[in-house]
């Protein structure tokens, strides 16, 4: 198998792949894409299956079956009701409530494997939740301040929160433990995100500067000021050539060198 062509598909998510097999042209469309850094692509479809793809070749490594049914997608939302929920893309139907949190859910993010979501409150608090059974692992204390952002890194051992309380934390995902505080902003932190390897750390300020720690060391390794305003939203390019920050209408990008 060769493959020729790949596009994008953006509802339901996922890519719908051209290749040639056996001298004849194929199409097949995938749901639920999920890129490794081994450069490997899985994919889980209609058919039932999933599938280890080179990213590089096209080349199927493995199809792996056991599914009885389709494999399909969850969305989770964070509401101002203090639940999270979790729905099935393909039906709509609403597949478990996440209950827990006294204050507004601002921020939520899956890790990489799908099987965990946590979500960051006004109650100054995180959960950690089981995707498949809905259950509360582990709630995340030691902000004093709201919780404005949480995000899983992509090998999905630690989780990052940003807080009203000027600072950001890294915790370990498997027991829920604080492994660190990031310091050094003069105001509300609004916005944190890991790099694409998981070894840089963005933050972003109202205090109108952006930040840059070490994922190992947690210390701050760039500083980004330019911005008049508060920075509302922070990303790191995948090639670790710059910072995109984002103040109101208008983005800066600041090289990494």
């Amino acid at each position: 198998m060769r493959l020729k062509r790949l596009h994008i598909r953006y509802y339901p998510p996922g890519l719908i792949l051209d290749y040639e097999k056996a001298g004849q042209e194929k199409s097949r469309c995938i749901d639920l894409l999920h890129l490794s850094p081994e450069d490997k692509i899985a994919t889980g479809s209609f058919d039932k299956t999933c599938k280890l793809w080179s990213a590089e070749t096209g080349k199927c490594f493995y199809t792996f079956r056991g599914h009885t049914a389709e494999i399909s997608t969850l969305v989770a939302t964070g509401s101002m009701d203090t639940t999270a929920k979790l729905w099935d893309v393909e039906s709509g139907y609403e597949v478990s409530t996440l209950a827990g949190h006294s204050a507004e859910i601002i921020s939520l993010s899956f890790n990489t494997v799908g099987n965990r979501v946590v979500t960051g409150s006004f109650d100054h608090t995180l959960t950690m939740w089981d995707v498949p059974s809905g259950m509360r692992l582990h709630t995340l204390i030691g902000h004093r301040g709201e919780i404005s952002s949480v995000h899983f890194n992509w090998d999905c051992s630690l989780i990052v929160s940003a807080s009203m309380d000027k600072t950001c934390k890294v915790w370990d995902a498997e027991n829920g433990k604080c492994l660190a505080t990031l310091i050094g902003h003069d105001d509300e932190v609004l916005d944190v995100c890991f790099n694409y390897t998981g070894q840089l750390i963005a933050t972003a300020s109202a205090d109108g500067t952006s930040r840059i720690f070490n994922a190992e060391t947690y210390q701050c390794v760039w500083k980004f000021e330019g911005h008049e305003g508060e920075i509302s939203k922070v990303h790191i390019s995948i090639l670790l050539a710059a910072v995109v920050t984002l103040f109101y209408y208008y983005l800066q990008i600041h090289a990494l060198s």
